[in-house]
């Protein structure tokens, strides 16, 4: 009975109980897939607030802080996001004082995106929210269990981009 209360209200213990929803039966691995994936970023994006950040941001910075100045054109690329989408986080990053944006010497229509100086205290911080995301996300796994589901999940990640590349 005590264990039934200590779980009691709780959302997330709740939800992982719940039986899969007959609409949803003819794709379990995506609809698992969709509830890891909420619950993953909701978590980043409760850890990433303690830094006034947003999920996708700290992807930004990482790659600024790893490879230095970069096109944005080029942060599109790498993060496999859009343009539009990538314009409005940089846009958000520099208001908060952690990118610079200017134009390329060598070509007006290119925007270089730079970490500031106020960026390079925060790096510490998002290294350190990953790690405790990665400990949330790997708590419950071995490491063979840890190395299973980033093989999968990379052959799952594959199929998805051969998927879109088909389709589209």
């Amino acid at each position: 009975m005590g264990e039934q209360q200590e779980t009691a209200g709780d959302p997330l213990a709740d939800a992982a109980c719940l039986p899969m929803p007959p609409s949803v039966q003819a794709g379990p691995m995506t609809y698992a897939i969709f509830r890891v994936a909420r619950l993953h970023r909701m978590l980043a994006a409760q850890l990433l607030r303690r830094v006034s950040l947003h999920p996708g941001q700290e992807l930004v910075m990482m790659q600024l802080w790893d490879r230095g100045p970069q096109r944005q054109t080029d942060l599109v690329r790498l993060l496999g996001s859009d343009a539009a989408t990538m314009t409005r986080t940089v846009r958000r990053l520099e208001q908060a004082g952690f990118v610079h944006r200017c134009p390329s010497t060598t070509d007006k229509r290119v925007t270089i995106v730079e970490p500031t100086a106020a960026s390079l205290a925060l790096r510490r911080q998002v290294e350190a929210i990953w790690a405790e995301l990665e400990q949330s996300v790997t708590n419950s796994l071995s490491a063979d269990e840890q190395g299973e589901a980033i093989d999968s999940l990379t052959r799952i990640e594959a199929a998805l981009i051969r998927a879109t590349a088909h389709d589209a």
